[in-house]
């Protein structure tokens, strides 16, 4: 045995290990790709700090054929990881928003908010509610991004995420339920396989003991509760969560995949959605044969470019 090494005191495989002596080791997610101009897509995008008290910071894309005249759909975008790994600059982040913008020809902004255990919840939800702030100050010309001043059509914004940002997206836009957001009109949510999850099992994947303790064991990482994965954080339909009703926007896009263990944790997001006295309009794209964020492992496969399709749709449409 090598007794150089140092010894671990947490591990959550396969992605990441924390050490006795505070050393952190993430094992996924951890390469980067620079913004720059993308010529499959004819997507830009560049990173700029949006909040230099924390240190977070966005990261922007635009199509570059876009007239200067004309404004656009913004998308507020939240990556996933669990809360504790990957970042805007994932290669497989970076390549499937490039998609996404020249598809639904949107501006998007890809929120790089700080991550557990450093950085333990809520954290996150503040880091990614400040962005949004940010977002705000250029609708009254207070903010200086050129991207977004005269660029935008802040009349449609839309909050996105896949898994931990489809949680961010919805607990933002329950927030934005009672602290309304100046001058900006939150037209949509895009919830992709949302992280949500619950202490009984759902569904018959949650029914496998070895895979159920594995996301358990995720919650419990990022945020150590005396509820568990019964905290309304993780659990939106928990006793005590505040009520769906209260989501400030006109429509949600819910997508799940066939072989998800959180597939059945989304449909019940949905249908508790449908049946809650929220005014909007929600609809859930299945798509079969997949699991968990596969249109980012393979942003160029049918099934991811048919889900993009969907999502473009949901964004245009009047």
């Amino acid at each position: 045995m090598d007794s150089s090494r140092p010894e671990v005191s947490h591990e959550v495989p396969p992605y990441l290990r924390v050490y006795k002596n505070g050393t952190i080791e993430r094992l996924f997610g951890n390469e980067v790709a620079p913004a720059s101009f993308d010529p499959q897509t004819g997507v830009e995008s560049k990173d700029t700090m949006i909040t230099p008290e924390t240190g977070v910071f966005a990261r922007l894309y635009r199509p570059s054929n876009t007239p200067n005249s004309q404004k656009l759909p913004l998308v507020v975008y939240f990556h996933g990881g669990a809360f504790f790994i990957s970042s805007i600059s994932d290669p497989k982040y970076h390549h499937s928003l490039n998609v996404l913008v020249a598809k639904a020809k949107i501006i998007l902004i890809s929120v790089d908010y700080r991550r557990a255990p450093e950085h333990p919840l809520p954290a996150a939800y503040e880091d990614s509610w400040a962005a949004l702030q940010w977002v705000a100050s250029h609708v009254s010309d207070r903010g200086v991004e050129s991207w977004l001043k005269g660029k935008v059509d802040f009349s449609k914004v839309f909050l996105a995420g896949d898994s931990a940002g489809a949680n961010i997206s919805h607990h933002l836009a329950i927030r934005a339920g009672s602290n309304p957001i100046g001058g900006m009109k939150l037209r949509g949510i895009i919830m992709i396989h949302p992280y949500f999850w619950g202490e009984s099992p759902s569904g018959p994947k949650a029914q496998d003991p070895v895979r159920k303790a594995m996301v358990d064991g995720w919650w419990r990482f990022v945020c150590p509760s005396d509820r568990g994965n019964d905290d309304p954080l993780i659990n939106p339909v928990a006793d005590g969560a505040p009520s769906l009703s209260g989501m400030t926007c006109d429509r949600v896009i819910v997508c799940v995949a066939g072989k998800d263990i959180l597939r059945d944790r989304g449909r019940l997001y949905y249908e508790s959605l449908v049946k809650s006295e929220w005014l909007g309009k929600a609809v859930i794209v299945e798509i079969e044969g997949e699991d968990h964020v596969f249109h980012i492992l393979d942003p160029n496969c049918e099934k991811a470019l048919y889900m993009m399709e969907c999502l473009a749709s949901f964004i245009n449409q009047e």
